[in-house]
C-alpha cells in the first residue's frame, strides 16, 4: 500500500467536499444563537432548516467521488474474473474511506472554530431576509462585493480561554449523547454502504441502495432526539427562562459532541459495513 495508490483524485475531491459539508452543518447551529440575539427566532429557525437541508443535499455531491473509488476497487477484481476483491485492494479502499471520515472531523472542527463568523453571517442574514422578504434575495446578497468584503473582515477566531466559560451544567446530557450517536451514524451512512459493496461484490448494488435507509434513519433520529431539545432550550432563552450564555454553551457542546461523533464513526465504520453487506446478501441469496 503506497501513498500513490491511496491519494487518487476522487479521494481528494471526496475529502474536500465532506469537510466543507461538515463545517456547514456545524455552522448551522449558529442560527439558534443568532435568533435569540436578534429576537427573530422563527426567522432564524427557518434559516437553520435551510442550511441544514442544503448541507444534507450537498452530501449527494460527495457520492459520485465515493462511487468512483468503490468502482475502481471492485473493478480490480471483476476484470480478473475474481469472485471477491483481493484483501490488499480492500485495505487501500478502507484507508481511503477513513481519510474521508477524518476530513469530516477536520471540517467539523473548522465549523466550531469559525462559529463567531457563522453567528455574524446569520445575524446579517436575518436582517437581510427581513428587509427583502425573500430568502433567495438574501442569499444572492452574499455575491455582492461589498458584502463579501465585509464578510471577509468578519472572520474571527475564538479565544481558547473562552471555552472555559461554556458551562455544561445546563445542557442535557441525553442530548449530547444522542448527538454523538446520531452524528457517528450519519457520518458513515454512505461510506459504510460503499465499503459493503466492496466486501460483497454479488450484492454491491443492493448495498449502495441501503445507504438511503441509513441516512434516513439518521435524519429521523436527529429530528426526534436532537433538534427538538435544542429548540426548546432556544425558546426558553427567548422567553427569558434561560440566558444567552446557556444557548452559547449549548451550541459549543453540540459542536464538540459532533466532533466526538465523527471520531466514533471511525470505530463503527467496519462493523457497519459488514452489517450492511450481510443485509444486502439477504436480498440476493436466493438468486443464482
Amino acid at each position: 500500500m503506497t501513498a500513490a495508490q491511496i491519494f487518487v483524485p476522487n479521494l481528494l475531491v471526496a475529502m474536500a467536499l465532506n469537510g466543507a459539508v461538515q463545517a456547514l452543518q456545524i455552522g448551522a447551529y449558529a442560527a439558534r444563537y443568532a435568533g435569540v440575539k436578534t429576537g427573530r427566532i422563527a426567522t432564524a429557525i427557518s434559516l437553520f432548516n435551510l442550511v441544514m437541508t442544503a448541507s444534507r443535499l450537498a452530501t449527494l455531491v460527495v457520492t459520485p467521488a465515493l462511487g468512483g473509488l468503490a468502482d475502481a476497487t471492485a473493478n480490480s477484481a471483476t476484470t480478473q474474473h475474481l469472485s471477491s476483491v483481493p484483501q490488499g485492494a480492500i485495505d487501500i479502499f478502507a484507508a481511503q474511506l477513513r481519510l474521508v471520515v477524518f476530513a469530516g472531523t477536520i471540517g467539523t472542527t473548522i465549523g466550531l472554530v469559525l462559529m463567531p463568523t457563522f453567528i455574524f453571517l446569520f445575524v446579517r442574514g436575518i436582517g437581510s431576509f427581513e428587509r427583502s422578504g425573500s430568502v433567495l434575495r438574501a442569499v444572492l446578497r452574499l455575491t455582492d462585493i461589498g458584502v463579501l468584503r465585509e464578510t471577509a473582515g468578519s472572520l474571527r477566531f475564538p479565544d481558547i480561554a473562552i471555552a472555559r466559560t461554556f458551562s455544561i451544567a445546563h445542557v442535557p446530557r441525553k442530548l449530547l449523547i444522542a448527538n454523538v450517536v446520531v452524528t457517528s451514524v450519519y457520518s458513515i451512512g454512505v461510506l459504510a454502504a460503499y465499503y459493503a459493496s466492496v466486501l460483497n461484490l454479488r450484492a454491491r448494488t443492493t448495498a449502495v441502495g441501503l445507504s438511503g435507509i441509513i441516512n434516513g434513519v439518521g435524519t429521523i433520529a436527529f429530528t426526534l432526539l436532537v433538534d427538538p431539545t435544542s429548540a426548546i432550550i432556544t425558546d426558553q432563552a427567548v422567553k427569558g427562562e434561560r440566558t444567552l450564555a446557556e444557548v452559547r454553551s449549548l451550541i459549543f457542546y453540540l459542536a464538540v459532541t459532533a466532533i466526538a461523533g465523527t471520531l466514533l464513526s471511525q470505530l463503527i465504520l467496519y462493523p457497519a459495513a459488514w452489517i450492511i453487506a450481510d443485509a444486502a446478501h439477504l436480498f440476493v441469496a436466493h438468486h443464482p
